[in-house]
């Protein structure tokens, strides 16, 4: 996607299920992508945020109508979170067992 400008610009589709399609490459694989394409994205948001954007500049989402870039850099940013939420949980799962009768007590586990 691209953060909306004046005019009312529209997104281009993305393939939301595109990590799918190849799920047999090695976790070390996965996780030097991720970062690789953590990095550009972190650069491409503070690229955003010196440009002077106006964030309450709106495009049109295929799906959603109007929405500002504001919600799309905040939704980016959420997005990213949950990645790493996501790695996390995988991380914590070796441990279950090792942790014994606390597991019940590490919301990580739920």
């Amino acid at each position: 996607m691209h953060p909306p400008g004046r005019g009312e610009q529209s997104f281009f589709a993305i393939d939301r299920f595109a990590h799918l399609k190849n799920p047999d490459r090695p976790i070390e694989q996965k996780l030097a992508e991720f970062k690789s394409i953590r990095q550009k994205t972190v650069g491409q948001l503070i690229k955003l945020a010196e440009s002077g954007l106006d964030f309450e500049a709106a495009g049109i989402h295929p799906e959603f109508g109007s929405v500002k870039a504001r919600e799309l850099i905040s939704t980016w940013v959420v997005h990213d979170m949950t990645h790493i939420n996501q790695i996390v949980r995988v991380m914590a799962k070796r441990y279950r067992s090792d942790v014994g009768p606390w597991a019940e007590y590490l919301g990580i586990f739920k």
